[in-house]
This record gives structure tokens, sequence and C-alpha cells, in this order.
């Protein structure tokens, strides 16, 4: 098949999945196919694609392994008619556990072909100057890298139609062993010592800081900052994306984990994006 049409859904409260999306898209389309893209990160969608020639493109982030729970709620009414499915996950050099598998399952239920997938490293949402992780990323190799995987996936769907893929098979890079033990045993520790009703750890905003711009309010994915009660953050709602910590002009906002720490100190080295088939 020779695509025409390639639609876009993407999850992504900090810019990284969709910046690598449309990087896969530039490199399937070619100059030949209309792109169309479905913004999941405040709104959900509902559309069905149809046709031999239409392509999707699924583009998630990875949280603690899982393919964004939010992201696939909010694809619940996307259907698909045996149409292609092209699955991007962005995690934050660690894992990707389970979640392009995950992600698979789930748009195989709605009517998609999974053709081919892809694991890119964005930086960390938990990410700071402090706490540097995967920080920059995806860079320009990385984009490059992206789009170099849309141009394989066409030529494949273009001599292999929509033969499916098996996606349990892509996995990210291995990390060494000393650094995956050393952040086995703080995961470990950090549970035993935190109660169960412990209450959750959240963004906190510096009101000495804070200009009331409504900034954090507008780029929050599930409405748990209200703007005028910008110095509050809904515990129900949050997600901990760190979008709003990411995006204040004032760097009033900060979010305290003490994962930041050990993912930077455990997971510096720079891991390498994979695709399935490999681009």
């Amino acid at each position: 098949m020779t695509p025409t049409s390639c639609s876009i859904f993407c999850f992504s409260p900090t810019g990284t999945s969709r910046k690598i999306a449309d990087a896969v898209a530039r490199g399937l389309q070619q100059k030949t196919a209309a792109i169309r893209t479905h913004d999941l990160t405040r709104t959900p969608a509902e559309r069905t694609l149809t046709g031999t020639d239409a392509v999707a493109i699924f583009a998630v982030p990875v949280y603690g392994g899982h393919a964004a729970p939010t992201a696939l709620e909010r694809l619940q009414q996307v259907r698909g008619d045996a149409t292609p499915a092209v699955l991007v996950v962005a995690y934050g050099n660690r894992d990707i556990g389970p979640a392009a598998a995950e992600l698979a399952a789930f748009v195989a239920e709605r009517g998609f072909v999974p053709v081919a997938a892809g694991a890119f490293v964005g930086e960390h949402s938990y990410s700071t100057a402090e706490t540097p992780i995967a920080a920059g990323r995806p860079d320009r190799q990385d984009l490059a890298e992206a789009e170099a995987f849309g141009r394989s996936v066409r030529r494949r769907l273009e001599t292999h139609g929509t033969a499916p893929v098996d996606v349990g098979r892509l996995r990210a890079p291995r990390t060494p062993l000393l650094p995956l033990l050393r952040f086995l045993r703080f995961v470990i520790g950090y549970r035993r010592s935190r109660r169960r009703d412990a209450a959750p750890l959240l963004p906190r905003t510096d009101t000495g800081r804070c200009t009331r711009c409504g900034r954090c309010a507008a780029v929050c994915p599930t409405q748990a900052i209200a703007r005028g009660a910008e110095e509050r953050t809904d515990p129900a709602r949050c997600i901990r994306c760190c979008a709003c910590v990411k995006t204040c002009p004032a760097g009033a906002r900060t979010f305290g984990t003490p994962f930041a720490a050990v993912l930077a100190r455990n997971f510096r080295r720079r891991k390498a994006n994979r695709t399935l088939p490999e681009s």
C-alpha cells in the first residue's frame, strides 16, 4: 500500500511525544500524504479511520513503565478498520516496561493493525538543571532517527502492506547492572519507608515568585490547577507529568520528588532509540 493520509494521535503534556510523532510523520508522508494531528493532551479524540491508504501514528509517554493511563482513556473512542498503526512510546532514559505492548493491544482492540513501533528517549518529566535526566531529548539526532524510522515504515507498507509486527519484541537498551541494582534498592526502601496513607507528592508553588499568569492551569492536561488558584494542585487529578513545572515562566513551580536525584545518578548514560522493524 502507498499511504496517502496520516493521522497522529498524541498525548504530550511536555511536548516530547508530539515532537517525535511529528518527525516520524515527516518521514512517512514524504510530501505525498496529508497529515492530521489529534492532540489528546487536554481533550479526548473521537474519530474513525477508514480506507486502505490511511495510516495512524499513536504517540504516548511512558509513566512508570506503562503507557500513560490518561492517554489510553482519551483514545477510547478512536476506531480503525484494519488500519495500519505506527506506535511510539517516549520514555525518560530508564525503561519502557510493557508500555509498547500495552499500546499495541489497546489499538488492536479498536480495529488497528500495529505495523511498526518505536521507543524513543525524551527528557524525563522529573528532569531539572540540578537533576538532569535525558535533558534536551529528543535532540536533533533523535528527531533525525525518528524521521528515518518514518521513511522505513513507508517502505515497509509499500512492500509488505499491513503485515503486523510483534510489538512485544521491542525493548529498551539494557541498563548496566550496578546502576540498576542501586535504583531498585532505592525503590524498595522508599516503598517500605512510606506509609500507605501518606499524601502523594505534588508540584508546589512558590507564592512569592508566582505571577498568577495562569500558564500552569492552561497546560495542565487534567485540570488539576484552576486559574486564579495557581498555588494549589488537586491531588485527585494530578498525574505528575510536570508540564506546569517545565512551562512556568517565573520558575515558581517545582516538584520535589526524591526519585529525580536517583534517576539522574543511575540513568545518566545516553540510551539509544529502538525501532521495530529496525530503520
